[in-house]
């Protein structure tokens, strides 16, 4: 359950850049399964996604809260 920060934009999930998520599971491919949980512990989205679609988390980032889309909730 490592911690990594989205790279891009996934608008039809709802996601943006800087999005922190959750890996719950790594594929033999590589890829990696990613949830994404709201500030209430709602999972927004549960994302495959490529390596170089996330970052690790460093102690230099700072987490924020952004308010979802009325379309996205």
């Amino acid at each position: 359950l490592e911690s990594v920060v989205l790279t891009k934009e996934l608008p039809i999930l709802g996601l943006k850049i800087g999005d922190v998520g959750a890996i719950v599971d790594i594929y033999p491919e590589g890829q990696l399964e990613v949830e994404f949980v709201t500030a209430g512990g709602k999972t927004q989205a549960v994302a495959t996604l490529e390596s170089s679609d996330v970052r690790p988390v460093t102690p230099l980032d700072m987490i924020a809260v952004r308010r979802l889309a009325q379309s996205a909730a």
